[in-house]
């Protein structure tokens, strides 16, 4: 049994039902070869949409990812995508060219303008000419399709909407997000309506409700629960954060023996989380810039 594959909103394209995360594959407790090893079984079980940014560990989740794609030509098998940094014209051009070089290609499937999460980033990408250099960028064959992605606010993504008629959104997707800002009763009918893919992040809560015990010391949520409760959501496909073999297998598992969650199974997942969903306290990267890169936070003036 493979994984599934849904649409892509109107690209044409059917990805996988998971997308295997590029910041998670570059960290650098992993070593190059058991990353690459990762990469080579998840195509293996059928995770064939790969995720990427030009930031991510300052280029080496991009470069490690080129090396896994160049082995055996399955540079062809994967959807690639990767996101670009710049808010004006040449630092989109410089970081297009970092990122076609380091994952040695010379067309990216998605490129996506990452982490729109200050409300003024819509406004920087049109107005410094970053939108008018990737829409040159299609044209000359070097990327296919357009998106963005940010986790803030959904008022902050909904502001790109008027700019483009964009091919994907990626957006948080999870059970606490139910309750608390949340992007998939704010913004996500609208994308739908406009068939634009939603992508879906942080189905853990961007590791927060692991970490902050909800699963075990609460026993509130199980992994297998966020992330069917994700994939129950009418997104393309879930990015997540694969560091591990075990991990790996984990959620392999999960996307090929998945049914919707719905009914009353649905409603009780909810009941168990809504006392602590509310207040966002496993969903920091809504409130705090904790989650915000590095690069961004630079880029709008903050301390790093």
């Amino acid at each position: 049994m493979s994984i599934a594959t849904r649409p892509l909103g109107k690209t044409g394209v059917n990805v996988s039902l998971l997308c295997i995360g590029g910041w998670h594959i570059g960290q650098p407790a992993i070593t190059d070869d058991a990353s690459i090893r990762l990469m080579h079984t998840a195509m293996d079980e059928g995770i064939t949409f790969f995720d990427n940014a030009w930031d991510y560990h300052w280029g080496r989740s991009e470069e490690l990812m080129g090396k896994a794609l160049a082995e055996g030509g399955r540079r062809e098998k994967v959807f690639l995508m990767t996101k670009n940094c710049g808010r004006d014209a040449e630092t989109s051009r410089q970081h297009l060219e970092d990122s076609l070089r380091r994952l040695k290609t010379d067309c990216i499937d998605l490129w996506q303008f990452h982490e729109i999460n200050y409300d003024n980033d819509p406004d920087w990408i049109l107005e410094r000419g970053a939108l008018a250099f990737a829409l040159q960028a299609k044209k000359e064959g070097k990327i296919r399709f357009i998106g963005y992605t940010g986790h803030k606010s959904p008022h902050i993504l909904a502001k790109m909407l008027p700019l483009y008629d964009w091919d994907t959104c990626e957006l948080p997707i999870n059970v606490c997000d139910h309750f608390y800002r949340s992007f998939a009763k704010e913004l996500l009918p609208e994308l739908l309506l406009r068939k634009i893919g939603p992508i879906g992040i942080k189905s853990l809560g961007g590791g927060n409700l692991e970490l902050g015990g909800v699963f075990v010391k609460n026993s509130v949520c199980t992994p297998r629960e966020a992330i069917r409760y994700a994939l129950s959501q009418p997104i393309s496909s879930l990015v997540v954060g694969i560091d591990s073999m075990e991990i790996l297998k984990q959620d392999v598992e999960i996307a090929k023996s998945f049914s919707p969650l719905e009914g009353a199974e649905l409603e009780a997942l909810l009941a168990k989380v809504k006392p602590v969903a509310g207040d966002g306290r496993y969903e920091y990267f809504k409130s705090m810039q904790t989650y915000d890169g590095p690069y961004h936070r630079e880029q709008h003036g903050f301390a790093v």
